[in-house]
Protein backbone atom coordinates (compact mmCIF):
# COMPACT_ATOMS: atom_id res chain seq x y z
CA UNK A 1 0.00 0.00 0.00
CA UNK A 2 1.36 3.37 -0.98
CA UNK A 3 2.22 5.90 1.69
CA UNK A 4 1.42 9.61 1.50
CA UNK A 5 4.72 10.44 -0.16
CA UNK A 6 4.74 7.58 -2.68
CA UNK A 7 2.60 9.25 -5.33
CA UNK A 8 4.03 12.72 -5.49
CA UNK A 9 3.15 14.51 -8.75
CA UNK A 10 5.77 16.45 -10.68
CA UNK A 11 5.67 20.17 -9.94
CA UNK A 12 7.69 23.32 -10.21
CA UNK A 13 10.29 23.67 -7.51
CA UNK A 14 12.43 26.49 -6.04
CA UNK A 15 15.06 28.18 -8.15
CA UNK A 16 17.67 28.10 -5.39
CA UNK A 17 18.31 25.67 -2.55
CA UNK A 18 16.99 27.16 0.67
CA UNK A 19 16.12 26.16 4.23
CA UNK A 20 13.74 27.49 6.81
CA UNK A 21 14.29 27.67 10.55
CA UNK A 22 11.27 27.49 12.82
CA UNK A 23 11.18 28.89 16.35
CA UNK A 24 12.41 25.62 17.87
CA UNK A 25 15.39 25.36 15.56
CA UNK A 26 14.20 22.55 13.26
CA UNK A 27 14.82 23.00 9.55
CA UNK A 28 13.71 21.40 6.31
CA UNK A 29 15.51 21.45 2.96
CA UNK A 30 13.79 21.67 -0.40
CA UNK A 31 14.72 20.88 -3.96
CA UNK A 32 15.96 23.50 -6.48
CA UNK A 33 13.79 24.54 -9.42
CA UNK A 34 14.25 23.05 -12.86
CA UNK A 35 13.88 25.50 -15.73
CA UNK A 36 11.78 23.07 -17.77
CA UNK A 37 9.95 19.89 -16.97
CA UNK A 38 8.02 17.45 -19.12
CA UNK A 39 5.01 15.82 -17.52
CA UNK A 40 5.98 12.15 -17.19
CA UNK A 41 3.12 10.77 -15.08
CA UNK A 42 -0.65 11.12 -15.22
CA UNK A 43 -2.07 12.42 -11.95
CA UNK A 44 -5.46 10.72 -11.35
CA UNK A 45 -6.28 13.32 -8.67
CA UNK A 46 -5.25 16.29 -10.81
CA UNK A 47 -6.81 19.57 -9.74
CA UNK A 48 -5.27 22.53 -11.57
CA UNK A 49 -6.50 24.83 -8.82
CA UNK A 50 -4.09 23.39 -6.26
CA UNK A 51 -0.75 25.21 -5.80
CA UNK A 52 1.38 22.97 -8.01
CA UNK A 53 3.32 25.98 -9.31
CA UNK A 54 3.92 27.31 -5.82
CA UNK A 55 5.22 24.21 -4.05
CA UNK A 56 8.41 22.21 -4.38
CA UNK A 57 8.79 18.99 -6.38
CA UNK A 58 8.75 16.81 -3.25
CA UNK A 59 5.71 18.53 -1.73
CA UNK A 60 2.97 16.13 -0.65
CA UNK A 61 -0.22 17.27 -2.37
CA UNK A 62 -2.13 14.52 -0.55
CA UNK A 63 -2.33 16.95 2.35
CA UNK A 64 -4.96 18.95 0.43
CA UNK A 65 -7.00 16.10 -1.05
CA UNK A 66 -6.82 13.23 1.48
CA UNK A 67 -8.85 13.08 4.68
CA UNK A 68 -7.23 11.41 7.71
CA UNK A 69 -8.81 10.29 10.98
CA UNK A 70 -6.25 12.20 13.06
CA UNK A 71 -6.31 15.33 10.91
CA UNK A 72 -2.63 14.97 10.08
CA UNK A 73 -0.24 12.88 7.98
CA UNK A 74 3.49 12.37 8.28
CA UNK A 75 5.49 15.23 6.83
CA UNK A 76 9.18 15.56 5.93
CA UNK A 77 11.95 15.02 8.45
CA UNK A 78 13.65 18.20 9.63
CA UNK A 79 17.21 18.80 8.47
CA UNK A 80 18.70 17.82 11.83
CA UNK A 81 16.88 14.46 11.62
CA UNK A 82 15.56 14.73 15.17
CA UNK A 83 11.91 15.38 14.40
CA UNK A 84 9.27 14.92 11.71
CA UNK A 85 6.73 17.52 10.74
CA UNK A 86 3.01 16.74 10.81
CA UNK A 87 1.09 17.94 7.76
CA UNK A 88 -2.37 19.14 8.73
CA UNK A 89 -5.26 17.62 6.74
CA UNK A 90 -9.03 17.57 6.80
CA UNK A 91 -10.74 14.87 8.84
CA UNK A 92 -13.58 12.70 7.47
CA UNK A 93 -16.81 14.73 7.46
CA UNK A 94 -14.80 17.76 8.52
CA UNK A 95 -17.22 20.73 8.69
CA UNK A 96 -14.45 23.11 7.60
CA UNK A 97 -13.92 21.17 4.37
CA UNK A 98 -16.02 22.97 1.71
CA UNK A 99 -16.74 19.66 0.01
CA UNK A 100 -18.56 18.52 3.17
CA UNK A 101 -20.88 21.52 3.37
CA UNK A 102 -24.57 20.86 2.79
CA UNK A 103 -25.62 20.57 -0.83
CA UNK A 104 -28.01 23.47 -0.39
CA UNK A 105 -25.25 25.78 0.87
CA UNK A 106 -22.84 24.62 -1.85
CA UNK A 107 -25.48 25.47 -4.43
CA UNK A 108 -25.94 28.87 -2.82
CA UNK A 109 -22.18 29.54 -3.05
CA UNK A 110 -22.18 28.25 -6.63
CA UNK A 111 -24.94 30.64 -7.65
CA UNK A 112 -23.22 33.57 -5.90
CA UNK A 113 -19.95 33.04 -7.80
CA UNK A 114 -21.86 32.40 -11.05
CA UNK A 115 -23.80 35.65 -10.57
CA UNK A 116 -20.53 37.46 -9.84
CA UNK A 117 -19.07 36.08 -13.07
CA UNK A 118 -22.21 37.17 -14.94
CA UNK A 119 -21.95 40.69 -13.50
CA UNK A 120 -18.32 41.01 -14.59
CA UNK A 121 -19.09 39.81 -18.13
CA UNK A 122 -22.16 42.06 -18.21
CA UNK A 123 -20.02 45.07 -17.26
CA UNK A 124 -17.71 44.40 -20.20
CA UNK A 125 -20.47 44.70 -22.80
CA UNK A 126 -23.30 46.83 -21.41
CA UNK A 127 -21.49 50.06 -22.37
CA UNK A 128 -21.57 49.06 -26.06
CA UNK A 129 -25.27 50.02 -26.09
CA UNK A 130 -24.47 53.74 -26.13
CA UNK A 131 -20.96 54.50 -27.37
CA UNK A 132 -22.60 57.28 -29.38
CA UNK A 133 -23.66 59.00 -26.18
CA UNK A 134 -20.06 59.10 -24.95
CA UNK A 135 -18.91 60.45 -28.32
CA UNK A 136 -21.46 63.27 -28.25
CA UNK A 137 -20.89 64.12 -24.59
CA UNK A 138 -17.11 64.46 -24.86
CA UNK A 139 -16.83 65.33 -28.57
CA UNK A 140 -14.54 62.42 -29.39
CA UNK A 141 -14.31 59.96 -32.28
CA UNK A 142 -15.90 56.53 -32.25
CA UNK A 143 -12.48 54.89 -31.84
CA UNK A 144 -11.85 56.87 -28.65
CA UNK A 145 -15.33 55.98 -27.38
CA UNK A 146 -14.62 52.30 -28.04
CA UNK A 147 -11.49 52.51 -25.88
CA UNK A 148 -13.83 52.16 -22.89
CA UNK A 149 -14.32 48.56 -24.04
CA UNK A 150 -10.73 47.96 -25.15
CA UNK A 151 -9.00 48.96 -21.92
CA UNK A 152 -11.53 46.97 -19.87
CA UNK A 153 -10.88 43.77 -21.84
CA UNK A 154 -7.09 44.35 -21.72
CA UNK A 155 -7.49 44.27 -17.94
CA UNK A 156 -8.99 40.78 -18.28
CA UNK A 157 -5.67 39.65 -19.74
CA UNK A 158 -3.34 41.49 -17.38
CA UNK A 159 -5.06 40.94 -14.03
CA UNK A 160 -4.94 37.12 -13.85
CA UNK A 161 -1.15 37.15 -14.21
CA UNK A 162 -1.02 38.79 -10.76
CA UNK A 163 -4.20 37.66 -9.01
CA UNK A 164 -3.75 33.94 -9.76
CA UNK A 165 -0.45 33.65 -7.84
CA UNK A 166 -1.71 35.91 -5.06
CA UNK A 167 -4.77 33.69 -4.58
CA UNK A 168 -2.53 30.64 -4.16
CA UNK A 169 -0.61 32.45 -1.43
CA UNK A 170 -3.34 34.47 0.32
CA UNK A 171 -6.51 32.51 -0.48
CA UNK A 172 -9.55 33.27 -2.60
CA UNK A 173 -11.73 35.26 -0.21
CA UNK A 174 -9.34 38.17 0.34
CA UNK A 175 -8.78 38.49 -3.42
CA UNK A 176 -12.52 38.48 -4.09
CA UNK A 177 -13.14 41.08 -1.39
CA UNK A 178 -10.34 43.53 -2.27
CA UNK A 179 -10.67 43.42 -6.07
CA UNK A 180 -14.47 43.64 -6.12
CA UNK A 181 -14.37 46.55 -3.67
CA UNK A 182 -11.83 48.30 -5.90
CA UNK A 183 -14.01 47.65 -8.96
CA UNK A 184 -17.13 48.99 -7.22
CA UNK A 185 -15.31 52.16 -6.14
CA UNK A 186 -13.98 52.92 -9.61
CA UNK A 187 -17.35 52.47 -11.31
CA UNK A 188 -18.46 55.69 -9.58
CA UNK A 189 -15.96 58.01 -11.35
CA UNK A 190 -16.99 56.31 -14.63
CA UNK A 191 -20.60 57.34 -14.01
CA UNK A 192 -19.73 60.95 -13.15
CA UNK A 193 -16.70 61.31 -15.45
CA UNK A 194 -16.16 64.96 -16.46
CA UNK A 195 -13.96 64.00 -19.42
CA UNK A 196 -13.02 61.04 -21.60
CA UNK A 197 -9.64 60.58 -19.89
CA UNK A 198 -11.26 59.91 -16.52
CA UNK A 199 -13.66 57.43 -18.10
CA UNK A 200 -10.94 55.48 -19.91
CA UNK A 201 -8.54 55.31 -16.93
CA UNK A 202 -11.25 54.19 -14.51
CA UNK A 203 -12.53 51.58 -16.99
CA UNK A 204 -8.97 50.21 -17.24
CA UNK A 205 -8.77 49.90 -13.45
CA UNK A 206 -12.19 48.24 -13.39
CA UNK A 207 -11.11 45.75 -16.04
CA UNK A 208 -8.05 44.71 -14.03
CA UNK A 209 -10.02 44.50 -10.77
CA UNK A 210 -12.93 42.61 -12.32
CA UNK A 211 -10.54 40.07 -13.87
CA UNK A 212 -9.89 38.51 -10.45
CA UNK A 213 -13.40 37.06 -9.97
CA UNK A 214 -13.32 35.75 -13.55
CA UNK A 215 -10.01 34.05 -12.73
CA UNK A 216 -11.10 32.52 -9.43
CA UNK A 217 -14.69 31.37 -9.96
CA UNK A 218 -13.75 28.08 -11.63
CA UNK A 219 -11.39 27.27 -8.77
CA UNK A 220 -14.07 28.09 -6.20
CA UNK A 221 -16.43 25.56 -7.78
CA UNK A 222 -13.65 22.96 -7.77
CA UNK A 223 -13.19 23.71 -4.05
CA UNK A 224 -16.87 23.09 -3.35
CA UNK A 225 -17.73 20.04 -5.41
CA UNK A 226 -16.14 16.61 -5.67
CA UNK A 227 -15.17 15.47 -9.17
CA UNK A 228 -18.21 13.23 -9.61
CA UNK A 229 -20.54 16.06 -8.51
CA UNK A 230 -19.24 18.87 -10.72
CA UNK A 231 -21.16 18.20 -13.94
CA UNK A 232 -24.32 20.24 -13.32
CA UNK A 233 -22.68 23.05 -11.25
CA UNK A 234 -19.99 23.54 -13.89
CA UNK A 235 -22.66 23.63 -16.61
CA UNK A 236 -24.54 26.31 -14.66
CA UNK A 237 -21.35 28.30 -14.25
CA UNK A 238 -20.08 27.87 -17.81
CA UNK A 239 -23.00 29.87 -19.23
CA UNK A 240 -22.30 32.96 -17.10
CA UNK A 241 -19.21 34.32 -18.93
CA UNK A 242 -21.04 34.18 -22.27
CA UNK A 243 -24.54 35.04 -21.10
CA UNK A 244 -23.34 38.29 -19.50
CA UNK A 245 -22.00 39.77 -22.76
CA UNK A 246 -25.20 38.76 -24.60
CA UNK A 247 -27.54 40.28 -22.00
CA UNK A 248 -25.46 43.47 -21.59
CA UNK A 249 -26.51 45.14 -24.89
CA UNK A 250 -30.10 43.99 -24.37
CA UNK A 251 -30.56 45.72 -21.00
CA UNK A 252 -28.18 48.54 -21.89
CA UNK A 253 -30.12 49.42 -25.03
CA UNK A 254 -33.37 50.09 -23.18
CA UNK A 255 -31.63 51.87 -20.28
CA UNK A 256 -29.54 54.17 -22.48
CA UNK A 257 -32.59 55.12 -24.59
CA UNK A 258 -34.50 55.98 -21.43
CA UNK A 259 -31.87 57.54 -19.16
CA UNK A 260 -28.61 58.09 -21.11
CA UNK A 261 -25.19 56.48 -21.11
CA UNK A 262 -24.23 57.39 -17.52
CA UNK A 263 -26.95 55.12 -16.17
CA UNK A 264 -25.16 52.19 -17.81
CA UNK A 265 -22.48 52.71 -15.16
CA UNK A 266 -24.91 53.28 -12.30
CA UNK A 267 -26.50 49.95 -13.20
CA UNK A 268 -23.06 48.31 -13.12
CA UNK A 269 -22.53 49.86 -9.69
CA UNK A 270 -25.78 48.35 -8.39
CA UNK A 271 -25.05 44.89 -9.80
CA UNK A 272 -21.40 44.88 -8.72
CA UNK A 273 -22.29 46.21 -5.26
CA UNK A 274 -24.76 43.38 -4.68
CA UNK A 275 -22.21 40.81 -5.93
CA UNK A 276 -19.55 42.30 -3.63
CA UNK A 277 -21.79 42.06 -0.57
CA UNK A 278 -22.89 38.50 -1.34
CA UNK A 279 -19.48 37.02 -2.09
CA UNK A 280 -17.60 38.91 0.64
CA UNK A 281 -20.00 38.47 3.54
CA UNK A 282 -21.85 35.22 2.77
CA UNK A 283 -19.24 32.99 1.08
CA UNK A 284 -16.38 31.91 3.38
CA UNK A 285 -12.88 30.86 2.33
CA UNK A 286 -13.04 27.74 0.14
CA UNK A 287 -9.37 27.20 -0.79
CA UNK A 288 -8.12 24.12 1.06
CA UNK A 289 -4.45 25.21 1.42
CA UNK A 290 -5.50 28.50 3.04
CA UNK A 291 -8.00 26.81 5.40
CA UNK A 292 -5.42 24.21 6.47
CA UNK A 293 -2.71 26.85 6.87
CA UNK A 294 -4.91 28.72 9.36
CA UNK A 295 -5.64 25.46 11.19
CA UNK A 296 -1.92 24.62 11.40
CA UNK A 297 -1.18 28.08 12.79
CA UNK A 298 -3.86 27.59 15.44
CA UNK A 299 -2.45 24.17 16.39
CA UNK A 300 1.06 25.56 16.73
CA UNK A 301 -0.25 28.20 19.09
CA UNK A 302 -2.30 25.71 21.14
CA UNK A 303 0.47 23.10 21.44
CA UNK A 304 3.37 25.55 21.65
CA UNK A 305 5.11 23.38 19.05
CA UNK A 306 6.15 23.95 15.45
CA UNK A 307 5.48 20.38 14.31
CA UNK A 308 2.05 21.15 12.82
CA UNK A 309 2.59 22.68 9.38
CA UNK A 310 1.32 22.68 5.81
CA UNK A 311 3.36 22.28 2.66
CA UNK A 312 2.97 26.01 2.08
CA UNK A 313 4.70 26.66 5.41
CA UNK A 314 7.65 24.61 4.19
CA UNK A 315 7.88 26.31 0.78
CA UNK A 316 10.54 28.95 1.16
CA UNK A 317 10.65 30.67 -2.19
CA UNK A 318 10.37 34.45 -1.97
CA UNK A 319 7.50 36.11 -3.82
CA UNK A 320 9.83 37.31 -6.57
CA UNK A 321 10.73 33.74 -7.54
CA UNK A 322 7.13 32.62 -7.47
CA UNK A 323 6.12 35.50 -9.70
CA UNK A 324 8.91 34.57 -12.11
CA UNK A 325 7.27 31.19 -12.60
CA UNK A 326 3.79 32.69 -12.88
CA UNK A 327 4.77 35.46 -15.30
CA UNK A 328 7.39 33.75 -17.49
CA UNK A 329 6.09 30.18 -17.78
CA UNK A 330 2.84 31.05 -19.65
CA UNK A 331 4.80 32.75 -22.42
CA UNK A 332 7.29 29.88 -22.60
CA UNK A 333 4.34 27.59 -23.26
CA UNK A 334 2.61 30.02 -25.62
CA UNK A 335 5.58 30.49 -27.93
CA UNK A 336 7.31 27.15 -27.37
CA UNK A 337 4.37 24.73 -27.54
CA UNK A 338 2.42 24.28 -30.78
CA UNK A 339 -0.66 22.97 -28.95
CA UNK A 340 -0.86 25.97 -26.61
CA UNK A 341 -0.17 28.43 -29.43
CA UNK A 342 -2.82 27.14 -31.86
CA UNK A 343 -5.49 26.54 -29.21
CA UNK A 344 -4.86 30.04 -27.87
CA UNK A 345 -5.06 31.41 -31.42
CA UNK A 346 -8.41 29.70 -31.98
CA UNK A 347 -9.82 30.93 -28.67
CA UNK A 348 -8.62 34.44 -29.52
CA UNK A 349 -10.53 34.34 -32.80
CA UNK A 350 -13.69 33.29 -30.95
CA UNK A 351 -13.27 35.87 -28.21
CA UNK A 352 -12.63 38.56 -30.81
CA UNK A 353 -15.72 37.50 -32.72
CA UNK A 354 -17.84 37.83 -29.57
CA UNK A 355 -16.72 41.42 -29.03
CA UNK A 356 -16.94 42.27 -32.73
CA UNK A 357 -20.61 41.34 -32.55
CA UNK A 358 -21.14 44.14 -30.01
CA UNK A 359 -20.03 46.61 -32.68
CA UNK A 360 -21.38 44.79 -35.75
CA UNK A 361 -24.96 44.51 -34.47
CA UNK A 362 -25.34 48.31 -34.06
CA UNK A 363 -23.78 48.81 -37.51
CA UNK A 364 -26.24 46.41 -39.14
CA UNK A 365 -29.36 47.37 -37.20
CA UNK A 366 -28.89 51.01 -36.17
CA UNK A 367 -27.03 52.26 -39.25
CA UNK A 368 -28.50 49.85 -41.79
CA UNK A 369 -32.10 49.49 -40.59
CA UNK A 370 -32.49 52.64 -38.46
CA UNK A 371 -33.27 50.75 -35.26
CA UNK A 372 -32.92 52.26 -31.78
CA UNK A 373 -30.40 50.98 -29.24
CA UNK A 374 -33.16 49.20 -27.33
CA UNK A 375 -34.47 47.42 -30.44
CA UNK A 376 -30.92 46.45 -31.40
CA UNK A 377 -30.40 44.96 -27.93
CA UNK A 378 -33.31 42.60 -28.55
CA UNK A 379 -31.39 41.11 -31.47
CA UNK A 380 -28.94 39.52 -28.98
CA UNK A 381 -31.66 37.24 -27.58
CA UNK A 382 -30.98 34.30 -29.99
CA UNK A 383 -27.27 34.50 -29.07
CA UNK A 384 -28.21 34.25 -25.37
CA UNK A 385 -30.60 31.36 -26.05
CA UNK A 386 -27.82 29.51 -27.86
CA UNK A 387 -25.54 29.92 -24.84
CA UNK A 388 -28.22 28.64 -22.45
CA UNK A 389 -29.02 25.64 -24.64
CA UNK A 390 -25.37 24.63 -24.86
CA UNK A 391 -25.10 24.90 -21.06
CA UNK A 392 -28.06 22.52 -20.75
CA UNK A 393 -26.30 20.08 -23.10
CA UNK A 394 -22.95 20.29 -21.27
CA UNK A 395 -23.70 17.40 -18.83
CA UNK A 396 -24.50 15.16 -21.81
CA UNK A 397 -21.09 15.93 -23.30
CA UNK A 398 -19.45 15.09 -19.98
CA UNK A 399 -21.38 11.81 -19.79
CA UNK A 400 -20.19 10.90 -23.28
CA UNK A 401 -16.59 11.60 -22.26
CA UNK A 402 -16.90 9.30 -19.23
CA UNK A 403 -18.13 6.47 -21.48
CA UNK A 404 -15.16 6.95 -23.81
CA UNK A 405 -12.85 7.15 -20.82
CA UNK A 406 -14.07 3.75 -19.59
CA UNK A 407 -13.00 2.21 -22.91
CA UNK A 408 -9.43 3.31 -22.14
CA UNK A 409 -9.54 1.98 -18.54
CA UNK A 410 -9.90 5.51 -17.22
CA UNK A 411 -6.79 6.75 -19.03
CA UNK A 412 -8.00 8.17 -22.34
CA UNK A 413 -5.66 10.16 -24.57
CA UNK A 414 -6.04 13.91 -24.27
CA UNK A 415 -7.32 14.11 -27.85
CA UNK A 416 -10.66 12.56 -26.80
CA UNK A 417 -11.43 15.97 -25.30
CA UNK A 418 -11.48 17.44 -28.82
CA UNK A 419 -14.54 15.55 -30.05
CA UNK A 420 -17.08 18.20 -28.92
CA UNK A 421 -14.86 20.86 -30.49
CA UNK A 422 -14.72 18.97 -33.78
CA UNK A 423 -18.53 19.01 -33.91
CA UNK A 424 -19.29 22.49 -32.57
CA UNK A 425 -16.53 24.32 -34.48
CA UNK A 426 -18.79 24.42 -37.55
CA UNK A 427 -21.44 26.38 -35.65
CA UNK A 428 -19.33 29.53 -35.64
CA UNK A 429 -18.77 30.04 -39.40
CA UNK A 430 -22.36 28.90 -40.13
CA UNK A 431 -23.77 31.50 -37.75
CA UNK A 432 -21.51 34.29 -39.02
CA UNK A 433 -22.33 33.49 -42.67
CA UNK A 434 -26.05 33.67 -41.82
CA UNK A 435 -25.51 36.96 -39.99
CA UNK A 436 -23.59 38.45 -42.92
CA UNK A 437 -25.69 37.42 -45.88
CA UNK A 438 -29.02 38.27 -44.27
CA UNK A 439 -27.82 41.70 -43.14
CA UNK A 440 -29.05 43.63 -46.18
CA UNK A 441 -31.11 46.61 -44.92
CA UNK A 442 -34.09 45.57 -47.07
CA UNK A 443 -34.27 42.06 -45.55
CA UNK A 444 -36.17 41.00 -42.43
CA UNK A 445 -34.57 41.64 -39.02
CA UNK A 446 -34.72 37.95 -38.03
CA UNK A 447 -31.90 36.77 -40.31
CA UNK A 448 -28.89 38.41 -38.63
CA UNK A 449 -30.43 37.94 -35.18
CA UNK A 450 -30.87 34.20 -35.59
CA UNK A 451 -27.38 33.97 -37.01
CA UNK A 452 -26.28 34.57 -33.43
CA UNK A 453 -27.95 31.35 -32.22
CA UNK A 454 -25.42 28.82 -33.62
CA UNK A 455 -22.58 31.12 -32.58
CA UNK A 456 -23.85 31.21 -28.97
CA UNK A 457 -24.47 27.46 -29.04
CA UNK A 458 -20.93 26.70 -30.16
CA UNK A 459 -19.05 28.95 -27.73
CA UNK A 460 -19.34 26.88 -24.55
CA UNK A 461 -18.48 23.57 -26.21
CA UNK A 462 -15.43 25.10 -27.87
CA UNK A 463 -14.14 26.80 -24.74
CA UNK A 464 -14.73 23.82 -22.45
CA UNK A 465 -13.09 21.43 -24.91
CA UNK A 466 -10.09 23.71 -25.31
CA UNK A 467 -9.63 24.08 -21.55
CA UNK A 468 -9.98 20.35 -20.93
CA UNK A 469 -7.52 19.51 -23.71
CA UNK A 470 -4.91 21.87 -22.30
CA UNK A 471 -5.40 20.45 -18.80
CA UNK A 472 -5.08 16.83 -19.95
CA UNK A 473 -2.09 17.67 -22.13
CA UNK A 474 -0.11 19.75 -19.63
CA UNK A 475 -1.28 18.29 -16.29
CA UNK A 476 0.34 20.26 -13.46
CA UNK A 477 1.49 22.96 -15.86
CA UNK A 478 -2.01 23.43 -17.24
CA UNK A 479 -2.60 26.54 -15.13
CA UNK A 480 0.24 28.26 -16.98
CA UNK A 481 -1.14 27.10 -20.34
CA UNK A 482 -4.58 28.45 -19.46
CA UNK A 483 -3.05 31.74 -18.31
CA UNK A 484 -1.30 32.09 -21.68
CA UNK A 485 -4.59 31.47 -23.49
CA UNK A 486 -6.45 33.99 -21.36
CA UNK A 487 -3.83 36.68 -21.85
CA UNK A 488 -3.56 36.45 -25.63
CA UNK A 489 -7.32 36.13 -26.22
CA UNK A 490 -8.03 39.21 -24.08
CA UNK A 491 -5.57 41.38 -25.99
CA UNK A 492 -7.04 40.24 -29.30
CA UNK A 493 -10.62 40.77 -28.12
CA UNK A 494 -9.65 44.24 -26.91
CA UNK A 495 -8.11 45.20 -30.23
CA UNK A 496 -10.72 43.99 -32.70
CA UNK A 497 -13.47 46.35 -31.53
CA UNK A 498 -11.36 49.31 -32.65
CA UNK A 499 -11.50 48.38 -36.34
CA UNK A 500 -14.80 46.50 -36.66
CA UNK A 501 -16.84 49.51 -37.79
CA UNK A 502 -14.27 50.51 -40.43
CA UNK A 503 -14.12 46.91 -41.68
CA UNK A 504 -17.89 46.75 -42.10
CA UNK A 505 -17.96 50.14 -43.84
CA UNK A 506 -15.17 49.31 -46.30
CA UNK A 507 -15.95 45.67 -47.07
CA UNK A 508 -19.71 45.91 -46.70
CA UNK A 509 -21.84 44.02 -44.20
CA UNK A 510 -21.79 40.79 -46.19
CA UNK A 511 -18.09 40.49 -46.98
CA UNK A 512 -16.90 41.79 -43.62
CA UNK A 513 -18.92 39.02 -41.96
CA UNK A 514 -17.72 36.52 -44.57
CA UNK A 515 -14.10 37.38 -43.78
CA UNK A 516 -14.73 36.52 -40.13
CA UNK A 517 -16.58 33.35 -41.12
CA UNK A 518 -13.74 32.21 -43.39
CA UNK A 519 -11.25 32.76 -40.55
CA UNK A 520 -13.49 30.69 -38.28
CA UNK A 521 -13.76 28.05 -41.01
CA UNK A 522 -9.96 27.87 -41.31
CA UNK A 523 -9.69 27.43 -37.55
CA UNK A 524 -11.89 24.33 -37.80
CA UNK A 525 -8.77 22.51 -39.00
CA UNK A 526 -7.12 22.98 -35.58
CA UNK A 527 -9.12 20.43 -33.54
CA UNK A 528 -9.02 17.90 -36.38
CA UNK A 529 -5.26 18.34 -36.76
CA UNK A 530 -4.66 17.80 -33.05
CA UNK A 531 -7.09 14.87 -32.92
CA UNK A 532 -5.03 12.95 -35.48
CA UNK A 533 -1.54 14.26 -34.76
CA UNK A 534 -1.75 15.61 -31.19
CA UNK A 535 -0.27 12.49 -29.58
CA UNK A 536 2.86 12.71 -31.75
CA UNK A 537 3.18 16.43 -31.03
CA UNK A 538 2.94 15.80 -27.28
CA UNK A 539 5.62 13.11 -27.46
CA UNK A 540 8.04 15.63 -28.95
CA UNK A 541 6.93 18.42 -26.63
CA UNK A 542 9.21 19.84 -23.95
CA UNK A 543 6.36 20.10 -21.43
CA UNK A 544 3.28 18.11 -22.49
CA UNK A 545 2.30 14.78 -20.96
CA UNK A 546 2.51 11.79 -23.31
CA UNK A 547 3.06 8.82 -20.99
CA UNK A 548 -0.20 6.99 -21.60
CA UNK A 549 0.17 7.36 -25.37
CA UNK A 550 3.59 5.75 -25.21
CA UNK A 551 2.24 2.94 -23.03
CA UNK A 552 -0.61 2.30 -25.46
CA UNK A 553 1.82 2.28 -28.38
CA UNK A 554 3.88 -0.41 -26.61
CA UNK A 555 0.75 -2.44 -25.84
CA UNK A 556 -0.35 -2.06 -29.45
Amino acid sequence: MEGPNDTVPAQFVPITRRTRTFSHGSRVRRTPTRESQKEMNRDPELDVNLPYRTLTADANIDEFIVESQTGEIAGPVSEDGKSRYKLVTFKPNDPENPKNWSKLYKWYCTMVVAVTCFVVAFASSVVTADIKGVQDQFHVSEEVGLLTITVFVVGFGVGPMVFAPLSEILGRRIIYATTLLLAVIFIIPCAVAPNIGTLIVCRAIDGIAFSAPMTLVGGTLADLWRTEERGVPMAAFSAAPFLGPAIGPLIGGFLSDAAGWRWLYWLQLIFAGVAYILITFTVPETYAPTILSKRAKKLRKETNSDEHVTEQDLDLRPLSERLRIFLVRPFQLLFGELIVFLISLYMSVLYGLLYMFFVAFPVVYQEGKGYSASSTGLMFIPLAVGVLLSAVCAPLVNSHYLKLSAKYDGKPPAEIRLIPMMISCWCIPIGVFIFGWTSYPRLHWAGPAFGGFPVGFGFIFLYNSANNYLVDSYQHQAASALAAKTCIRSFWGAGVVLFTTQMYHRLGYQWASSLLAFIGLACCAIPFGFYFFGAKIRQRSKYAYSGDDEEQAVKG
